[in-house]
């Protein structure tokens, strides 16, 4: 999953959601470094990735993408499913999305400090750009991915990957829509064993 999953699964806790958020800028044990409460936050980050990554359905959608995209497909489905997160967010939350994602950015000013040199860097073009509010649409969906192929140097032409989301838009939906609950439910027993 992407950055709003990430930070929707990690409940209320404001350090668990940071470490969540800040995950995959801490490599190895490096995480040790971080306060307790940050840890469980990185830990269920990973926990998140392993059991998104080896899921069925998940592998289902990134199977459609395989031949243009090959190991790139997972990064796109992930992209995917946070636009579908985004754009049915009603039906997760009963927080609106605009007031959810500037809640999360007013706490990364809070953190600051404790966010990797990376983050640090990103988060002022982050929140002018509002990414994760632009997650909800396909035009949002369309710069992020062609952010991500200039990161990726073109490689695999992640950009073009909106296409294949407008095409098969409905089964993409449908697979989000089998998976989330599952995910959600694994990630709140994972966060349940975090905090005992």
């Amino acid at each position: 999953m992407n950055f709003l999953a990430h930070i929707y699964l990690s409940g209320n806790n404001e350090d668990i959601i940071l470490g969540n958020f800040i995950a995959d800028s801490i490599k190895g044990r490096k995480y040790l470094k971080y306060p307790p409460s940050v840890q469980k936050g990185i830990i269920l980050h990973r926990a998140i990735d392993t059991y998104t990554d080896s899921h069925p359905i998940v592998r289902t959608s990134a199977s459609k993408l395989y031949k243009n995209y090959s190991h790139y497909s997972g990064v796109i489905v992930d992209i995917y499913y946070d636009h579908f997160l985004a754009s049915n967010w009603q039906d997760y939350s009963e927080v609106p999305l605009e007031n959810f994602v500037a809640e999360f950015y007013k706490l990364l000013q809070r953190k600051f400090d404790l966010l990797p040199a990376p983050i640090q860097g990103f988060l002022p073009y982050m929140v002018s750009e509002n990414w994760l509010l632009r997650y909800a649409s396909i035009e949002g969906i369309s710069r992020i991915l062609y952010q991500m192929n200039l990161r990726t140097k073109n490689i695999v032409q992640m950009d073009k990957a909106v296409n294949d989301l407008q095409e098969h838009y409905k089964e993409f939906e449908e697979e989000f829509r089998s998976f989330f609950p599952e995910l959600h439910k694994y990630s709140d027993e994972k966060l349940r064993i975090l905090l005992d």
